[in-house]
């Protein structure tokens, strides 16, 4: 009798288990398809998500430029507007990386536009410009520091970052050749944590030792009737070593000061944006960490000769 009770239940169960699995997966597969047409880019101008981005961009850069002003450029006098010629500082890294921001800066705003519906033109006008006109307004507030000075140096950069972005899109409809970024720890961090950071945040943004610049190139692209696998890159990268401030100090008995130099190097890297994927979901979320150089093999070039990584990011 207690066996027949417990097959009854086993019987009654499995149907409600199977029921709630059922409802879940559906639940979850509707709120998938509903996230996937959000992401959709539009195929004609959507004025809602259009003055969303541009709503969002524009409270973004306004809240990041109070917020320099405020909690960074405060904690320095004040100047007359005056320019500064840092062109030979840090072995040209601060320089590489006014090129990085812009053209990331850049290529997300176009791609914000684009999945307005807004037009082809208006994505290069003023969505692939952002960069440049946001780094701009930075360098102005530079130039009012006493701490700094407004840099044609910069300037140049971020022009450059953004007219890598905006020629491939003229000249190819797409981007063949990404700008990356990979990042290490170094020993020289502790060494002038001052200026080359006092935590791994800082360290990622203001220790040029360990910063290396990519410029990735889509093989596939190039040679669209070949066996190459989409998603497969060729990267030729730069970066420098031995820096503790912005120009070697001919005084400084330092070893570190002293040994001071660029490398080069040649690696593959994957493009996350040719990974095949029916979900905008993760499509998004590759176009988001395609802005880093995937960690491989890699020769590296400097004035010593080359040295072999194993695996180099």
């Amino acid at each position: 009798m207690d066996k027949q009770n417990g097959d009854k239940t086993i019987v009654v169960y499995q149907p409600i288990k199977y029921l709630i699995f059922i409802v879940f997966v559906s639940s979850f597969s509707f709120s998938q398809t509903k996230l996937d047409s959000f992401l959709t880019p539009s195929d004609t101008l959507n004025k809602p998500r259009r003055n969303a981005v541009v709503a969002t961009q524009a409270s973004m850069a306004g809240i990041t430029l109070i917020g320099l002003n405020q909690l960074w450029y405060s904690d320095f006098e004040r100047s007359k507007f005056h320019t500064i010629n840092d062109n030979n500082e840090w072995l040209q890294m601060d320089k590489m990386g006014h090129v990085f921001a812009s053209y990331q800066i850049g290529r997300f705003g176009a791609q914000a536009l684009h999945w307005s519906g807004v037009s082809k033109k208006d994505q290069l006008i003023y969505g692939a410009t952002l960069g440049f006109g946001f780094l701009t307004t930075v360098e102005i507030l530079d130039g009012f520091s006493e701490e700094w000075g407004f840099s044609w140096g910069d300037i140049v950069a971020n022009a450059s970052g953004t007219g890598l972005y905006v020629g491939q899109e003229l000249l190819w409809n797409e981007q063949r050749i990404h700008l990356k970024f990979s990042f290490h720890q170094t020993k020289y961090a502790s060494q002038a944590p001052d200026k080359l950071g006092s935590s791994f945040l800082e360290e990622v943004l203001k220790d040029y030792n360990g910063q290396t610049y990519w410029l990735s190139v889509n093989l596939h692209d190039f040679f669209k009737q070949s066996k190459i696998p989409k998603w497969l890159n060729i990267a030729v990268g730069y970066s420098a070593d031995g820096m503790l401030q912005g120009v070697k100090d001919v005084d400084n008995s330092m070893l570190t000061n002293k040994n001071r130099q660029r490398q080069f190097y040649l690696s593959f890297d994957v493009n996350l944006n040719k990974i095949r994927t029916n979900s905008r979901f993760l499509k998004s979320v590759f176009n988001v960490f395609n802005v880093l150089k995937m960690p491989f093999p890699a020769l590296e070039f400097n004035k010593k000769g080359c040295v072999f990584h194993l695996l180099y990011y």
